[in-house]
């Protein structure tokens, strides 16, 4: 694989663009976010720049790419391990076919709630995963929260899973994303998130899974009227770095960056809480059927099979164990 031509020659007229706000540095880290402008992962990765450029005395810089300029997450992925791209906030999803450890950290209803998800991904459990990375040319910074995601979709309220059978979703792509919506009788679709509001109002597939803040931010709630509080996933995003740019800064330098990017985390965390209530507020307000009291139970006990396929190693098994062990 090879960084395409185009990227590149995208990457280096925007660089010129905007060349003059960043020609005090001497080193600008370019920065890439699927999310759209004042999205809370893209304000914290803004945030966490300035306080790289402050404890650097303006040496370092970081841009931030939102809205998808440099591609959707799949791609954006493979142009960070190549070094094209410096700085990338992902879903973990997308990683759970190149990042073993992550796929714990997707498991469906492995979090009993997002204080639970906090408290294995701030500690050595999160350590532990971000350290994985690195054998694949890339360094793990920091988690940022995902929210809790849940079905949304074009034709009818979900109240249970005999709702579910049949009906087309869309996923990131993900081999345990795929299999949790099949082990619920439905049938998955991965697919970019660009492509997916178009999906919707065409009739391609039914609908998606998402949460609050990216069901309200991506317009989904206009052509996806029917949103289940099932809570399935409560996946963490992560920031990366490149190694190849990592490896370009000196030890003291590495140091400034990595600090900042955790002391962007409560940042985000704050930013994510007020966004959440606010998308909440906005879609209930569009007239959106939500579904909020459903028995989750089954739901639950249909991913035994999801489990016992992807949680296979001693590893993968001792990580699962230690995460339902964490209070």
């Amino acid at each position: 694989m090879k960084p395409t031509r185009t990227l590149i020659t995208a990457l280096l007229a925007s660089a010129a663009l905007t060349g003059a706000a960043f020609a005090q540095c001497e080193t600008t880290l370019r920065s890439s976010d699927t999310h759209p402008e004042g999205y809370p992962t893209v304000v914290a990765v803004e945030r966490m720049g300035e306080m790289v450029e402050e404890r650097t005395d303006g040496r370092i810089c970081i841009e931030v790419f939102h809205s998808a300029q440099l591609g959707e997450e799949k791609d954006t992925i493979e142009q960070t391990q190549f070094g094209v791209i410096d700085l990338n906030r992902v879903s973990l999803g997308p990683f759970n076919n190149i990042v073993e450890e992550t796929q714990v950290v997707s498991l469906p209803y492995i979090f009993r709630s997002v204080e639970h998800m906090h408290n294995v991904m701030d500690g050595p459990i999160g350590d532990e995963i971000l350290a994985a990375f690195e054998a694949h040319d890339l360094v793990g910074l920091a988690f940022y929260d995902g929210g809790s995601r849940s079905f949304y979709n074009s034709e009818k309220p979900i109240e249970s899973m005999e709702d579910l059978q049949g009906m087309k979703f869309r996923v990131m792509q993900s081999d345990i994303f795929v299999d949790m919506v099949s082990a619920l009788g439905a049938n998955a679709t991965p697919m970019p998130y660009g492509e997916v509001y178009s999906s919707i109002q065409t009739g391609v597939i039914d609908g998606a899974e998402n949460n609050w803040p990216s069901y309200d931010s991506s317009g989904h709630f206009e052509v996806a009227k029917y949103y289940t509080l099932d809570e399935h996933l409560i996946v963490p995003e992560v920031l990366v770095m490149a190694k190849s740019s990592w490896d370009q800064l000196s030890p003291e330098d590495q140091e400034i960056v990595r600090q900042a990017a955790k002391d962007s985390v409560p940042v985000m965390r704050e930013l994510w809480a007020e966004r959440e209530a606010e998308s909440e507020q906005k879609v209930r307000d569009a007239g959106v059927e939500i579904v909020s009291d459903i028995d989750k139970t089954p739901f639950i006990e249909a991913m035994v099979p999801v489990y016992e396929k992807h949680v296979t190693s001693d590893k993968l098994k001792d990580l699962v164990e230690r995460i339902q062990a964490t209070e």
